[in-house]
């Protein structure tokens, strides 16, 4: 759905940027991958390093919708995606979690853009709700801004590195996200995504119970799971009269 959604809205007439990972399996040649000068040159402070932000730029030619990819040789050159050639998680996921969501805000500041919805897609963009909302919570680009989270069950098992919390309270965040994350599991980062969002969709026909608990105590708007042929007019209709009332 992380395709079909932007791909619907645009089809309305909707205006829609995709940002995404820069990973190394990515083939610059042949999706015709360029830098932008203009966005790119700036560095994101991840733990205390200076960590450079690249944005290169492409199209979907068919639906003319522009794809921001962030990148940075040290956290997205790698031709794998998230876990090395043994299935293990990659120990810096933590820290390209963090890079991803600093770099997309960063992206829209320089571009001088006001989205009315930033909808968040997989887990290692699900730090984003939380960094709008704390780290740039000062920032009036996105003071109208409204942001929605899809949760799924492609999750990861154990932990992301036990030091994301330490990494995460050196940005100034919230004791209590700090706390949440000093066990950095898959559950433990959906639920800071869903405490920081505006409204919630169910991606996945099925979720954990732990998840499904904490979003029916969350008291927002929650999407129930739909798929391909009815999502459509179901997103419209939610975007209209949950997200943006």
């Amino acid at each position: 759905m992380s395709f079909e959604t932007p791909r619907m809205v645009n089809q309305q007439g909707g205006q829609i940027r995709i940002f995404m990972p820069r990973y190394g399996n990515i083939n610059e040649r042949r999706h015709q991958l360029h830098e932008v000068i203009r966005l790119s040159g700036i560095n994101l402070v991840i733990n205390d390093l200076d960590m450079p932000l690249i944005i290169k730029v492409a199209s979907i030619p068919k639906e003319r919708i522009q794809v921001y990819f962030i990148d940075n040789d040290e956290y997205f050159k790698r031709k794998a995606t998230l876990t090395d050639e043994n299935g293990a998680l990659f120990s810096d996921n933590d820290e390209r979690a963090i890079f991803f969501a600093k770099g997309v805000i960063e992206t829209v500041k320089k571009l001088n853009w006001s989205p009315d919805i930033i909808h968040v897609h997989g887990w290692l963009a699900s730090l984003l709700p939380l960094y709008l909302k704390e780290y740039f919570a000062g920032e009036p680009l996105f003071n109208d801004s409204k942001v929605v989270t899809s949760i799924y069950n492609q999750g990861y098992e154990g932990t992301l590195n036990k030091t994301m919390s330490d990494k995460i309270k050196f940005d100034n965040i919230n004791d209590d996200v700090v706390k949440t994350l000093s066990e950095p599991t898959y559950n433990n980062l959906m639920k800071v995504a869903i405490d920081y969002s505006d409204a919630l969709i169910i991606g996945s026909e099925d979720i954990s119970k732990e998840i499904t608990t904490h979003l029916d105590n969350s008291n927002k708007p929650v999407l129930g799971y739909k798929n391909k042929e009815e999502f459509g007019e179901a997103y419209s209709n939610f975007y209209m009269n949950e997200v943006l009332k």
